[in-house]
């Protein structure tokens, strides 16, 4: 809990728009479509047919799933990585560091944070940085078995302050709408919400460090 939020592994900072595109803003949802769809199909949950003969002989088919998508299956492989091994794959980490970025673009855009179409590349005006640790040295092997249980607080806070980031939200697009800018300590505190969440998924789902998420939107 000393640890300062600029001090931790996962930091977020997101460029403060003089003017946003009030057309765009009023169409955001409509806009992000394709890119929702980018998404959908990077990190759907797989599904198979198992098809089921009864006695009577009536066939039956039925659908199950068959992973939990990509970040359940990387937080899963990294937690036995970490667990049986001690070790954090360097590109595991960068294939999550990528995919942790673009899926916070996509927040910021759909946040109306940003007029900017989220890019699959460039980091535009969401600066996300993410360290990579040493796993010997700075993850302990157990912890992966209790973080998710530790973090409970966090959960109910993050879900309060979620629910307010939707109001904000809210009254930010009326704000666009009239005056093409996003009022600044709304700004700030989606800003600081979408923070809050990602040290929370750092913590819990990366598992890129052990030191407890700082309560603080900073």
């Amino acid at each position: 809990m000393s640890t300062e939020p600029t001090d931790y592994a996962i930091r977020l900072d997101i460029d403060y728009p003089e003017k946003l595109d009030r057309v765009t803003s009023f169409f955001r949802w409509l806009w992000a479509i394709p890119i929702l769809i980018v998404f959908s199909a990077l990190s759907a949950t797989s599904y198979s047919t198992m098809t089921v003969v009864s006695e009577s002989g009536d066939v039956v088919s039925v659908v199950g799933k068959t992973g939990g998508g990509i970040v359940a299956g990387l937080a899963l492989a990294t937690g036995l990585m970490v667990l049986f091994r001690q070790r954090y794959p360097r590109w595991w980490f960068d294939f999550a560091k990528e995919l942790t970025r673009f899926t916070t673009r996509i927040g910021a855009y759909l946040t109306l944070l940003t007029d900017e179409y989220p890019s699959t590349v460039e980091e535009q005006t969401v600066h996300l940085d993410i360290d990579y640790p040493d796993a010997e040295e700075d993850l302990n092997r157990w912890m992966p078995l209790v973080k998710w249980f530790l973090a409970i607080p966090h959960y109910i806070v993050v879900v309060v302050l979620v629910i307010g980031a939707m109001f904000a939200i809210f009254f930010a697009w009326f704000a666009i709408l009239f005056t093409g800018r996003y009022p600044r300590s709304l700004f700030d505190y989606v800003v600081g919400v979408t923070r809050w969440a990602l040290r929370v998924e750092a913590y819990v789902v990366l598992l890129i460090t052990d030191e407890y998420p700082p309560f603080s939107l900073r």
